[in-house]
């Protein structure tokens, strides 16, 4: 009787401990989420727990361990003394049980915080609620007459990576103090933004499914939000791109304008390559291209490819050569310098701030406006629309904070319309979001559209009301995050292709054998999956032996052959630790992303 009250007490003190331990570790972890994302939805929460740890900002990965690991382990240290001393008091087993249910209560309170300040709920019931609402509303481009002007408008797109009117000072329609993207400013003031009689800026909401980079592009020129059953970025996979839908690239392309991307970034990343060349038969003048053609030498990479300084000088080019075609152009754009974390900062950028991506947002303002201003200067000036948009909200950790905190300030991206063949049939501001962009660009064209509306989007320099206007912006955004049967059928997603499959974890996509050694661990990777070959850049291990992967180690695999990879996991790299080694093998392909093809563990004697 004795040895089973003492093995219950042991039993009783463990439970305890991983408890306490458990309670805190979630309690600092949700202050930490929400501190670094103040606005977290569940859906951008999914977003970056399936994002690899790989590619993750190694500043916020230590300042995770600091705020979150570390706290939790002095709070174990000091529990486990305060059991030592009381092991052997007649309060010992009050003590261990007090523990718990604390524990527990703690727990409870975590979870809550996070599922209403996340929506969990409302995501969850999401998961299952249908809706209608897109294919009421959603008026087919097939369907609808389309009139354009005898001599047609060249187009010159630019999505501005995570721009925003925030950055402008509060005097004109901004949230911060001093004005980040002045030049930018005058753009918007001097053009049109939709902000009627005001001078304040005004821009375009971003709604479900149009938070991310290619969800703006596709809600920009479709008129739709990019909802899939697949992961966001993984469009990549996929043979075809929503193929029973019309967009502006394809309306382009029937009329006969040569249609060019240019981006400083890899054309593949989430599907834009499958996009713009489904839709509008796109040149693609991407990273890619860059060094296939010489534009940048072979072993040239800053940040996502190349910087926007490069960007422009070769959209110079690019325009020159286009306007010598005798068919119209669409020349369209996406800068890259502004992306989270903090921006790339180039050798144009000022250092007249105290936050790097103050100063990077002021250099690609600046940027943009020189550019714009060698357009206005050349001969093909006169016959071009030129749009500029954010394609998102910045997901930045800390830039926006205080103005979402504060929580007064609604946060749009930026908009400009330029030299647009049309004025607004009236001078009220319009609340809209980045979908309405499709019908208005067609319009900034002097193309004539039966009752001004395409997509989801309506033309904003009619006086047709927005959906946003008609509906409200609570309903909008309540009917978009529900699940659309219409939107299914149209994606064309095959969610069986193996691709897809093996990045969600559903399917190995290499055999992998581990073999144990005097002072390594052998790990042969071969019979690699034909569906991820052909885009496979290289292969990576993440090896670890302790729990919370403190000691994790990134060992990249040296390739044998097409179907072989070999590495040898030298164990003085975890001071020749005994015990379990466990092994992650991960897919890095040639558009960086990266993911877990297999996974193993041995065991060293």
């Amino acid at each position: 009787m004795q040895k089973f009250q003492k093995m219950i007490k042991y039993l009783g003190t463990a439970i305890s401990v991983v408890m306490v331990g458990l309670a805190i570790l979630l309690g600092f972890s949700v202050r930490w989420m929400f501190k670094t994302w103040p606005n977290l939805a569940v859906d951008e929460l999914v977003f970056h727990l399936t994002e690899p740890l790989s590619g993750a900002n190694q500043d916020m990965i230590i300042e995770y361990i600091v705020q979150c690991i570390v706290p939790m382990l002095l709070v174990l240290i000091l529990f486990s003394v305060l059991l030592f001393f009381k092991r052997k008091t007649k309060y010992y087993v009050c003590f261990v049980i007090t523990g718990i249910f604390f524990s527990m209560g703690a727990i409870v309170v975590s979870l809550y915080i996070a599922w209403e300040k996340a929506g969990i709920g409302e995501y969850l019931y999401n998961q299952f609620a249908k809706s209608n609402f897109i294919e009421e509303n959603y008026a087919d481009p097939k369907n609808i007459d389309l009139e354009f002007p005898e001599q047609k408008r060249n187009l010159i797109y630019i999505y501005l990576e995570s721009m925003e009117t925030t950055y402008a000072d509060e005097n004109n329609g901004g949230a911060f103090t001093e004005n980040y993207i002045p030049e930018l400013t005058k753009l918007a003031q001097e053009n049109e933004d939709f902000s009627g009689e005001t001078t304040d800026l005004n821009g375009g909401h971003t709604v479900e499914g149009t938070t991310w980079t290619m969800a703006g592009m596709f809600a920009q020129t479709s008129g739709l939000p990019l909802k899939t059953s697949i992961d966001a970025n993984d469009m990549d996979t996929q043979e075809h791109f929503f193929p029973g839908i019309t967009t502006l690239g394809d309306i382009l392309k029937e009329q006969g304008y040569s249609q060019t991307l240019l981006i400083g970034s890899k054309a593949e990343f989430g599907g834009r390559k499958v996009y713009f060349s489904e839709h509008g038969d796109y040149f693609l003048d991407d990273y890619d291209y860059a060094i296939e053609n010489s534009k940048i030498p072979s072993d040239y990479k800053v940040w996502w490819g190349y910087e926007d300084e490069k960007l422009f000088e070769f959209a110079k080019e690019k325009c020159t050569e286009l306007s010598r075609q005798e068919e119209p152009f669409n020349l369209t754009m996406l800068t890259v310098d502004t992306h989270f974390e903090d921006g790339y900062m180039c050798e144009k950028c000022p250092n007249d701030y105290g936050d790097q991506y103050a100063n990077v947002m002021a250099c690609s303002s600046k940027q943009v406006y020189e550019f714009i201003e060698w357009v206005k200067q050349q001969p093909f000036y006169d016959n071009t629309t030129i749009v500029l948009s954010g394609d998102h909200l910045t997901m930045d950790s800390d830039f926006c904070v205080k103005v979402d905190e504060e929580g007064k300030y609604d946060r749009r991206t930026y908009t400009a319309y330029i030299n647009s063949a049309v004025n607004p049939v009236n001078n009220m501001k319009r609340t809209y979001t980045t979908m309405d962009n499709f019908p208005t660009t067609l319009a900034a064209m002097g193309v004539k559209i039966e009752g001004n509306r395409l997509g989801l989007g309506t033309n904003l320099f009619s006086e047709e009301l927005t959906l946003m206007e008609s509906v409200g912006e609570e309903e909008l955004k309540a009917e978009l995050k529900k699940k659309s049967e219409f939107l299914q059928k149209v994606s064309g997603i095959d969610k069986n292709n193996e691709t897809v499959l093996i990045r969600g974890g559903k399917m190995e996509g290499a055999c992998i054998e581990a073999e144990v050694g005097s002072d390594s661990i052998k790990v042969n990777i071969e019979e690699i999956n034909p569906a991820i070959k052909e885009k496979l850049k290289t292969i990576v291990l993440a090896v670890w032996t302790e729990e919370g992967q403190r000691d994790l180690q990134w060992i990249e695999a040296e390739k044998i052959s097409d179907n072989q990879y070999e590495v040898s996991i030298k164990m003085d790299l975890f001071n020749n630790a005994k015990g379990k080694y466990y092994i992650d093998v991960r897919a890095v392909e040639f558009t960086d992303v990266e993911y877990v093809i297999g996974s193993t563990e041995c065991k060293v004697e």
